[in-house]
């Protein structure tokens, strides 16, 4: 069956082949040496009707493990939390959801706001004067504090605690390589970031300390005591923090952090299989004008009637390149409006009610577990680390548990040698008594 709607005739390829001088499509490749292409045939099925590719494609996506079919226990940066329908319908809005950069601010007034209400939202959950348009994603963030961090101090070494999500990490030292950084990395007691080494290792060529509040293992940093340490040595002190946390925990602002990070996800975001997500990133006042990406200015036009502009734009593509503080290109406008929409329709008493659910059905659920299985006595959040009895392999239990219908937890020995046989275990506000006593029960029978 024809179907003239495709994007492509068979003479309409024939007169671009024409256009460019070749005869075929093979002439195209024949720059790439013969023994390096891939010679034969690709292993896959041959054209198949809308009716066939339908089902197969819903044959696929039944493979996945997903959060509405499985209990998910699995967290390490991505968490299943309730989403209020309201988001949806929000963010399907055809203003919303096809919407680019508002580079012209007189047609793109609805979504200059949205972002300027996203930028408050995380100024006052976090406590900093100033926040940006959102970035890609929390571990980028990261990344650009790092790198905002030496251009403010004119310094080149960075202290990153290994508690600090390992991709994120890896992520910093992927930056820091273009930028002739040192990244040093700190090891962890109890879970936590072993503050007498952090001392050792800030000197005064450090631009920063990262450190991540609750970090990976789930548990809650000292930052009162971290705070003056980097701080005497007149560096920096950056926090990428759990949004949703904030709603107990006190504020970075508060606690002297200069630039917080982060990443939104657990606002509204759908966990979508991995993401994508949305990251923001807020400075004090002094850092106002390092701030990568771009801002949302409110002001008001020769009427006097309320407008929104982008402003402080610290890319290339705006300001001489040489004057450049970062080169992202773009941000998570639709994602960033999804945390918005979250923050607005939870307001403050609903945030602090779903923070303290974490909480407390966490601590619930690490209770239940055998004595002796959590690993750290360290205060947590919403995610804890247990330790599998004897020489039980976490892949297996992880295999048998999504058996019985549940997604385990994260194998902390694919980052961590000497964690080998730990799980991260996240607990939700969706989680049920129910689902938490199964699922250790089922831990337990899974792990003997």
């Amino acid at each position: 069956m024809k179907h003239r709607y495709l994007p492509m005739t068979e003479q309409d390829q024939t007169e671009m082949l024409a256009t460019v001088g070749a005869k075929s499509v093979e002439d195209l490749f024949a720059d790439i040496p013969a023994s390096v292409r891939y010679n034969g045939v690709l292993p896959m099925s041959g054209a198949l009707d809308e009716p066939s590719m339908l089902r197969h494609m819903h044959r696929l996506a039944d493979r996945n493990a997903d959060a509405d079919r499985f209990t998910s226990f699995l967290g390490a940066g991505i968490y299943d939390h309730h989403i209020p329908v309201v988001i949806n319908h929000v963010i399907s809005r055809s203003e919303f959801y096809t919407a680019y950069t508002p580079y012209q601010p007189e047609i793109s007034q609805g979504e200059l706001q949205a972002i300027f209400e996203f930028q408050s939202y995380i100024c006052e959950l976090t406590g900093m004067k100033v926040a940006n348009a959102s970035m890609y994603d929390g571990a980028t963030a990261l990344a650009e504090a790092a790198a905002l961090a030496s251009g403010a101090t004119k310094r080149k070494r960075i202290v990153v605690s290994r508690t600090v999500h390992p991709e994120a990490r890896e992520i910093v030292r992927t930056s820091a390589r273009g930028l002739n950084l040192e990244v040093v990395e700190v090891g962890f007691r109890d879970g936590v970031t072993d503050l007498d080494e952090l001392k050792k290792t800030i000197d005064d060529n450090t631009a920063a300390v990262l450190v991540q509040t609750p970090n990976f293992f789930g548990c809650i940093e000292d930052i009162r005591v971290i705070e003056p340490l980097i701080h005497e040595k007149k560096g920096l002190l950056v926090m990428s923090v759990n949004p949703l946390s904030l709603g107990l925990l006190e504020s970075p602002g508060v606690l002297g952090a200069d630039v917080v990070v982060g990443d939104a996800q657990p606002l509204g975001i759908p966990t979508s299989l991995g993401g994508p997500t949305c990251g923001f990133f807020a400075v004090t006042e002094a850092l106002m004008r390092r701030i990568p990406g771009r801002i949302v200015g409110q002001t008001v036009d020769r009427n006097g009637k309320r407008g929104f502009v982008l402003t402080l734009q610290a890319r290339e593509q705006h300001i001489r390149r040489e004057k450049a503080t970062s080169n992202i290109c773009s941000n998570q406008a639709l994602l960033a409006l999804c945390a918005s929409v979250y923050m607005s329709v939870m307001g403050k008493s609903g945030m602090q009610e779903v923070s303290l659910q974490n909480m407390r059905k966490a601590h619930y659920a690490a209770g239940r577990f055998p004595a002796g299985s959590p690993a750290f006595t360290a205060p947590f959040f919403n995610e804890f680390v247990v330790k599998l009895p004897g020489p039980a392999d976490v892949h297996k239990v992880n295999a048998m548990l999504l058996k019985a219908g549940y997604i385990g937890g994260y194998d902390l020995g694919t980052d961590y040698p000497e964690l080998k046989g730990h799980m991260l275990v996240a607990v939700t506000e969706r989680r049920t008594k129910d689902e938490i006593d199964g699922f250790v029960r089922e831990w337990e029978a899974s792990a003997i």
